[in-house]
């Protein structure tokens, strides 16, 4: 069992205790956003970490020039 840091952009988004550590390109759903693994590094005998791409969130924009009266 290994300690695994899943990390994007320097930022640590999670660490769990895992049996199996994921592969490089392996898809991954992290959060309930979707990406790949980009690259693993162990750093000590039992902890590793895992650089992750994730999708970017998209925002929904309101409608700015809404010229009908709300009632």
């Amino acid at each position: 069992m290994a300690v695994v840091h899943f990390i994007e952009e320097n930022k640590v988004l999670l660490c769990q205790l895992l049996n199996n550590i994921p592969l490089e390109h392996d898809p991954i759903k992290i959060k309930g956003r979707k990406g790949k693994v980009i690259s693993i590094k162990n750093t000590e005998e039992n902890i590793v970490h895992v650089h992750v791409s994730l999708e970017k969130k998209v925002k929904n924009q309101k409608l700015v020039n809404d010229k009908k009266k709300k009632r």
